[in-house]
């Protein structure tokens, strides 16, 4: 399906290839990366959580409610990804396995935004002992016990190395009986802000195919009415498609697990 059946040189010139899209692009360009560090056995798990506990360091005030917010930011973006797919597979355009899983189970992810907002009411996390230290200074520490159990676990969470990690981890530091209480919602919430991740990634890679399929189309319209007018889309399509969209800063590609 072509994005314009219609389509004059001057036309072509003077749009410059502004799609609505651009704005998603430089959006979606920044994404944090996944949570994905190396995949520990139960064992690790419990040398990761002694190690862990003795890294952590609390701070002494309360910090300002941020799981919230960051919440409702990760379902407004998981839900504009979701948007953008559809139009894909409305307009017939193929899409990648990945986010076949998300249109066919993003009921399952709105469910769990549901109960995770029901779970998390206003200020509960001003409760719970928070970070002085480290990426996720500012939120609280059983958060960032969550994170480190998605990410070492490859998105999934074992309950059987989770008891571990936990139980070693307060050999030698107790958590709060509220702490223990909020794991189940931090590892939702921590799912969730994966999930958010991995949707910008597949985002960013459907853009990028939109574009590229729309410019395909342009020169093969032009290549048929005006042959001798191809060297000019190729140098329009050059122009609208700038080098900083696939490049990143040297800061850019070490996304933190905080939800700032």
């Amino acid at each position: 399906m072509k994005v314009s059946s219609q389509i004059t040189l001057g036309s072509l010139l003077q749009f410059r290839a502004s799609f609505p899209e651009n704005d998603l692009a430089e959006k979606y360009a920044g994404g944090e990366p996944p949570l994905r560090s190396e995949l520990y056995s139960g064992d690790q798990m419990e040398l990761h959580g002694k190690t862990l506990a003795g890294l952590h360091r609390l701070s002494l005030g309360q910090a300002p409610d941020q799981l919230l917010s960051r919440l409702a930011e990760n379902e407004g973006v998981l839900i504009g990804v979701r948007d953008l797919l559809a139009e894909a597979v409305k307009a017939n355009r193929r899409i990648t396995p990945a986010g076949e899983w998300l249109l066919d189970n993003f009921y399952l992810i709105e469910e769990q935004i549901r109960m995770a907002k029901r779970h998390l009411p206003k200020g509960y996390s001003r409760e719970l002992p928070c970070l002085l230290n480290g990426s996720t200074a500012g939120l609280p520490r059983v958060y960032d016990i969550a994170l480190e159990t998605i990410s070492h676990g490859d998105g999934r969470v074992d309950p059987g190395s989770l008891r571990s990690f936990v139980a070693a981890y307060q050999t030698i530091t107790d958590l709060t009986l509220g702490e223990l209480w909020a794991i189940p919602i931090m590892l939702r919430l921590a799912l969730i802000e994966n999930l958010r991740r991995a949707a910008t990634r597949i985002a960013a890679k459907r853009i990028d195919r939109n574009r590229a399929d729309y410019w395909a189309d342009q020169m093969m319209e032009i290549a048929e009415k005006d042959p001798k007018s191809l060297i000019l889309v190729i140098a329009d399509m050059a122009r609208s498609s700038p080098l900083r969209w696939h490049c990143r800063s040297p800061g850019s590609s070490s996304g933190s697990p905080s939800p700032a």
